[in-house]
């Protein structure tokens, strides 16, 4: 370039200079050590927060409605709840990306572990443990079933393959007393979206099934439907970690970071906190890593072990147990 175009082009940015601070005007002095993080990118449509559908989609969106506003606020994030039909479903979607934040059993979860997701939080039940139980129920009038091996030979009606309290955890406890999956006579389970819980204990108080298994806690959602006391819990299993939030494979660690301080954050002696964990029925919310269920994972390896070694009884699917795990 010649001496000419040299000077041409260095008069120009002079004047381009020069424009940009008018007359009296002193320039500004930048300081780059004060930044503000931007969140990553995030889906058009916003993140997706679902509750496993152990009950009906109505009180799934009763108990957590608080809780997704109060994550919208205190995160910023557009957060809205889905609502999988079933538990195969939830799983699926978590698998396919379409569900960003989970709150899942801790079977479910690991089904969904297989896939990548992976658990940040877990909650304090109403009360006060870190722990749940599964139950196993009957008509109190029924006079053939007194005791747990009872049982043998009847029908049986359970939540969900995918469910921990409602067929997991129950099933651990029949096996500790003698009763193997294939010792019934048929083995359904609650049928069509949502509400599984309640539709077993409604089979077994209409005496369309012998035995149903549920979590605890289930019986006194049916008060106001059913005359409970009609309904006997037959034993109790083992107490197993309880339910937790799970993150999908690949959801950015600031995301996580955010719905974790906004969970952790939630207090029972807040007045504006405590409706939100009163409705969700949570005492509170704590850290949680994957090595916690491991108890969780050595009861399904059991159960496992003896449907190999037994015939599967009617209605009930060889991959049980294994369903959405590959």
């Amino acid at each position: 370039m010649s001496g000419i175009r040299w000077a041409a082009l260095l008069l120009a940015l002079a004047g381009l200079f020069l424009a940009c601070c008018s007359e009296g005007e002193t320039a500004r002095k930048v300081d780059f050590s004060k930044r503000q993080d931007l969140m990553p990118h995030l889906p058009r449509d916003g993140l997706t927060y679902a509750y496993l559908p152990q009950y009906s989609h109505t009180i799934s969106y009763a108990r957590h409605y608080r809780l997704v506003e109060h994550l919208r606020a205190v995160t910023g994030l557009p957060i809205r709840q889905v609502f999988p039909a079933t538990f195969a479903e939830h799983i699926d979607m978590v698998q396919r990306g379409e569900i960003d934040i989970s709150y899942v059993n801790p079977f479910a979860y690991l089904k969904m572990a297989r896939s990548g997701a992976f658990a940040f939080a877990r909650i304090i039940e109403p009360t006060g443990s870190p722990a749940f139980r599964g139950e196993i129920i009957v008509r109190a009038d029924n006079p053939t079933i007194k005791t747990i091996e009872d049982c043998r030979g009847k029908r049986l009606m359970a939540v969900d393959p995918s469910s921990a309290g409602g067929f997991l955890f129950p099933m651990g406890l029949f096996l500790e007393h003698g009763v193997h999956l294939g010792d019934f006579a048929e083995v359904a389970f609650a049928p069509g979206p949502g509400g599984t819980q309640e539709k077993v204990v409604l089979a077994v108080h209409a005496g369309l099934y012998d035995v149903g298994v549920v979590r605890d806690g289930t019986l006194s959602l049916l008060a106001d439907r059913i005359d409970i006391s009609t309904i006997a819990v037959l034993g109790r299993s083992k107490a197993y970690p309880g339910w937790l939030f799970a993150a999908r494979q690949g959801l950015a660690p600031e995301v996580v970071e955010a719905v974790s301080r906004a969970l952790f954050s939630l207090s029972m002696n807040s007045p504006l906190d405590a409706p939100i964990l009163e409705a969700a029925h949570i005492q509170a919310v704590i850290p949680a890593r994957d090595a916690e269920y491991e108890p969780v994972r050595e009861l399904v390896a059991r159960l496992e072990a003896d449907l190999a070694r037994g015939r599967v009884p009617h209605q009930a699917p060889t991959d049980m147990l294994t369903e959405g795990m590959e």
